[in-house]
């Protein structure tokens, strides 16, 4: 994962692309059909507890970044790249003092488990759905769409609500009937926005679609949250990539300097021809005879009375 690329989801899906287009033919539904109406009550209000995570710092190329509006929560609707045409999500959680994300829960409609069969099997029959995080939905270097809408306490608690109730009714999924972007268009609606007239968009396009017709509604009644202007997905995957790439290096170095301990550790010493192994038996050099001085000159003296007899 050090390298853009496209930025392709790790699952296999790439060869069943052509059959979604056969299969979307086949059904000839239209658009309206193929969405399901949100749950017609609101559900009581309770706090959400999301998941600790972090992101690189985030604000639309071309627009003046808006700050939170002193709103503490927010809700995001985020598309993502894959080897078949993408994915759609949310995710929501508490933003920290400049704004930025500070924690993060993921929902969002899909085929269940991490193969591909279900995903191709789902555009001709309906199959059974997980309503949390995908392959990739955690990682900012696949994002291609954002939409962010800042949110007071209040408004967290009715929206996260939502979103779990819709999670207990959304026991299937299917790429014409009930897919991914019809489930965040729920989500969506219930908040009181505008959604695309399509939910067969691709995902980028969808959730460019819901920003563009929900940007400018600060004011409308009905509508929960304050839309904020983002940094573009672009700059947000490359900083992504850049974190990722100082943790390489950070983590190579760490390596290096590993090895090169260990290295030391074992090496033989330079200086007295000895090893730093503890368990080597070594004799000190206290012990040694002398070659060279007066041990030399004994030594010779020792030899010579051994060798000429004496006169006694």
């Amino acid at each position: 994962m050090t390298s853009l690329k496209q930025i392709p989801h790790r699952l296999h899906k790439s060869a069943a692309v052509a059959f979604l287009a056969a299969a979307g033919m086949a059904f000839g539904i239209s658009s309206s059909s193929a969405q399901n109406a949100s749950p017609a009550s609101e559900p009581p209000t309770e706090h959400s507890q999301p998941v600790v995570a972090h992101e690189p710092a985030q604000s639309h190329t071309g627009s003046k970044i808006e700050p939170s509006v002193g709103k503490p929560y927010y809700i995001e609707f985020r598309s993502r790249s894959a080897q078949s045409y993408g994915h759609t999500f949310s995710i929501y959680g508490r933003l920290n003092g400049q704004g930025k994300i500070a924690s993060k829960s993921v929902a969002g409609l899909h085929p269940f488990s991490e193969s591909a069969v279900p995903w191709m099997i789902g555009h001709l029959f309906l199959v059974p759905s997980e309503t949390g995080a995908s392959d990739g939905d955690t990682e900012d270097q696949y994002v291609t769409a954002r939409f962010r809408v800042a949110l007071s306490q209040a408004e967290y608690a009715k929206v996260t609500t939502f979103i779990k109730g819709l999670q207990k009714k959304s026991p299937v999924w299917h790429a014409v009937l009930y897919n991914c972007n019809a489930f965040v268009g729920d989500i969506a609606r219930f908040m009181g926005m505008e959604t695309p007239s399509s939910t067969m968009l691709m995902p980028a396009e969808y959730i460019n679609g819901l920003r563009d017709l929900n940007m400018s509604r600060t004011a409308a009644a009905g509508v929960i949250g304050t839309p904020v202007r983002v940094e573009d997905p672009a700059k947000l995957r490359a900083q992504a990539l850049k974190s990722i790439e100082k943790q390489e290096k950070l983590g190579a170095r760490v390596h290096r300097q590993s090895t090169n301990s260990e290295s030391e550790a074992t090496a033989p010493s330079a200086v007295t021809g000895q090893t730093n192994d503890p368990h080597r038996r070594t004799t000190p050099a206290s012990s040694k005879k002398s070659e060279s001085g007066q041990g030399r000159v004994d030594s010779t003296r020792a030899e010579l009375s051994r060798l000429v007899p004496t006169n006694n």
